[in-house]
C-alpha cells in the first residue's frame, strides 16, 4: 500500500526556478541576463511586434479590404421577431412604432445609432413604424401586409 507521505516525484521531474541577480555564482548575477543599460534592460518594457530587426509579421501579410474610420452601429430589428413581440401583446400594432417603442418592449437593448429593420421571416401585422434605416426586403414585406415604414430624409 502507498501513503500519501511517501509518495514523491521522479528524479529530476522537478527543476528549480533561476534565480536571477543572486550574485556572480549563480551564472544569472549582477545585470541578470539583460546586458548593459538601453530600453531592454528596464523593466516594464515588451517592444509588442519586435523581431529583432526582421519585417514584423504583421506588415509582411497583404492588407485587404477598407475600413471606415467612424462606421455607423445601429440596433438590428428582424421582422419576425418584431411580429413576435406584437403577438405576445409587448408592442400594441395600433399604434405608431418608434425607435422608443422598440427600447421599452425590450426589443433593442440600446438605440446606439438607430434602429435598422430587415426582411429576415414575415409580418402579419399592419404596423406603421418609424426607424432609421431599412432594408428593400423588409419595407416590401411591411408594406405588402398594409403597412408602413417611415425613413428620415
Amino acid at each position: 500500500m502507498f501513503k500519501l507521505h511517501e509518495l514523491s516525484d521522479n528524479p529530476g521531474a522537478t527543476k528549480s526556478k533561476k534565480r536571477k541577480a543572486r550574485g556572480p555564482g549563480s551564472g544569472k548575477g549582477k545585470m541578470a541576463g539583460r546586458g548593459i543599460k538601453g530600453q531592454k534592460s528596464r523593466s516594464g518594457v515588451a517592444i509588442k511586434g519586435f523581431e529583432g530587426g526582421q519585417m514584423p509579421l504583421y506588415q509582411r501579410l497583404p492588407k485587404r479590404g477598407f475600413n471606415m474610420r467612424n462606421p455607423k452601429h445601429h440596433a438590428v430589428v428582424n421582422i419576425s421577431i418584431l411580429q413576435k413581440f406584437i403577438d405576445a401583446g409587448k408592442i400594441d400594432a395600433t399604434k405608431p412604432i418608434t425607435e422608443q417603442v422598440l427600447l421599452e418592449s425590450g426589443l433593442v437593448r440600446r438605440i446606439l445609432d438607430g434602429v435598422r429593420l430587415l426582411a429576415k421571416g414575415e409580418i402579419t401585422s399592419k404596423i406603421d413604424i418609424s426607424v432609421t434605416g431599412a432594408s428593400k426586403g423588409a419595407v416590401e414585406a411591411v408594406e405588402k401586409a398594409g403597412g408602413k415604414v417611415t425613413l428620415p430624409a
